[in-house]
């Protein structure tokens, strides 16, 4: 389930759930965004121990988080949005409302960085 929950959450840029349930996936997504971080950083170097670095992050990433478009969207604009952020890459924010079945507390699970990029990739599918 948090596999699911994290790749959606690369693709969309933000979740709205339960409280607890983005309580529990945040550190795993902050993890997974580090690691990215770290591979680019890598690669930048240009060295052939760069690459491969970058290389292993992929396969990492790829290995805890097998969604190949969350994986291609994590590397490709999340974790560059993210390269100048020394961590807190996610925020919660609590939602006014509650779930109707049980009245769970509900919140907001979103991308600190990539929150505009996310929203001119919607904005852009709309026209």
């Amino acid at each position: 389930m948090g596999r699911n929950f994290v790749a959606a959450l690369f693709e969309h840029g933000s979740i709205e759930t339960t409280i607890t349930k983005a309580k529990a996936f945040r550190p795993f997504a902050e993890k997974l965004i580090t690691i990215a971080r770290r591979g680019i950083a890598r690669k930048a170097e240009g060295t052939p121990e760069g690459v491969a670095a970058h290389l292993h992050a992929v396969r990492r990433v790829a290995s805890l988080m097998p969604y190949k478009p969350a994986v291609h969207k994590l590397f490709h604009e999340v974790a560059p949005a993210a390269a100048d952020r020394p961590g807190g890459y996610t925020r919660i924010l609590r939602l006014s409302t509650s779930r109707l079945g049980d009245k769970a507390p509900l919140a907001l699970l979103q991308l600190v960085d990539t929150v505009a990029v996310v929203a001119s990739d919607e904005e852009a599918a709309e026209e």
